[in-house]
């Protein structure tokens, strides 16, 4: 069976669920994984307003669409990050309250709950986000970082996301960790060390984004042959690097878009993703969840590129695992 593509609204929060419905159905798209931001999913209402979820059904319907995922990476990000202003940007107003760092972490880790209890609600088995970290400022290893404070990040993410993942677990629910730069888990093995320190909880797995892998020379398919079960969610996603010899792949703190960068997002097909190998891997795992767009490119125009992204995902990406092998129909000839 051919895997469904939906579009991620999250950078789409803009405009109204509605409207993004009317123009994704007629893009192509199956669904849409909907981020609980702008108007397209509010976790507070989902659990306080009856027929709320019902509601998010019926517009998509409307549209001939479908939900199989939502996102909540904003609040997630703030669970084990060290808070700044910059958190007050992206965060709902009742999380990020007074300020208080440690406040906003302990409220953001209560929206992380709720968030499993309103995908329960709205029937949705997995939700996809980022975790924080407390030691991505560690990166680099000067002044000298030690093991004892690498590893009291790890269990930094454990106290934290343990008591969420409980709730996520009585829900019935599976936590999607985007494996990004800026988490606790941005490559394969960070990732693997991840897993450890949540105890390889059934609970606890990946949503997999082969763009931030790419421009960091991690190869994706590896990344899913190396987790083969916890491969939750997919992005489809492209990257392209562009170093030139003036710049790396730290980004030179040059924004996106900006032609001096070593590596930019681009539009799926339009950068160094194989994307052909990627669906073969998926098909070896048995991954049967959506492939879910998520579109960037600050090159090009959002409403084309989404709509060319939808036909290209479909076309390189859509095709199941065989059912046989194809000389299958030669050993079976020889019975006769």
């Amino acid at each position: 069976m051919a895997r469904p593509v939906t579009l991620f609204t999250g950078q789409w929060a803009d405009m109204t669920l509605e409207t993004l419905c009317q123009k994704a159905s007629s893009w192509g798209y199956d669904g849409i994984e909907l981020p609980c931001w702008g108007d397209h999913f509010n976790v507070q209402k989902a659990l306080h307003e009856p027929g709320y979820c019902e509601g998010r059904h019926a517009l998509l319907a409307k549209y001939g669409l479908k939900c199989w995922a939502i996102s909540n990476h904003l609040a997630g990000q703030a669970v084990c990050d060290l808070i700044d202003e910059r958190h007050k940007i992206i965060l709902p107003d009742h999380v990020w309250g007074d300020g208080n760092p440690e406040g906003v972490r302990k409220r953001a880790a209560q929206e992380m709950m709720d968030t499993a209890r309103a995908a329960a609600k709205m029937g949705v088995k997995v939700v996809n986000g980022f975790t924080g970290s407390s030691i991505w400022h560690l990166l680099y290893s000067f002044p000298p970082v030690s093991d004892a404070m690498i590893a009291a990040g790890f269990q930094d993410l454990a106290d934290r996301w343990n008591p969420i993942l409980d709730v996520f677990q009585k829900e019935g629910v599976k936590f999607a960790l985007e494996v990004h730069p800026t988490e606790i888990a941005f490559d394969i093995y960070s990732a693997e060390t991840a897993l450890k320190a949540m105890d390889h909880r059934k609970e606890f797995g990946f949503n997999f984004d082969p763009s931030h892998l790419l421009w960091q020379m991690v190869d994706p398919v590896e990344f899913i042959r190396y987790f083969p079960d916890r491969i939750y969610h997919v992005h489809v996603k492209d990257a392209a690097r562009t170093l030139n010899g003036r710049s790396g792949i730290l980004g030179s703190h040059l924004n996106f878009g900006d032609p001096r960068r070593g590596w930019d997002f681009r539009s799926p097909g339009r950068g160094q993703v194989d994307f052909d190998a990627i669906a073969r891997a998926l098909n070896a795992t048995g991954y049967q969840g959506p492939l879910s767009i998520e579109w960037e490119d600050p090159s090009m125009e959002r409403e084309y590129g989404a709509a060319e992204a939808a036909a290209f995902t479909k076309k390189t990406m859509g095709f199941a695992a065989p059912a046989s092998l194809f000389d299958s129909a030669f050993s079976e000839a020889s019975k006769k």
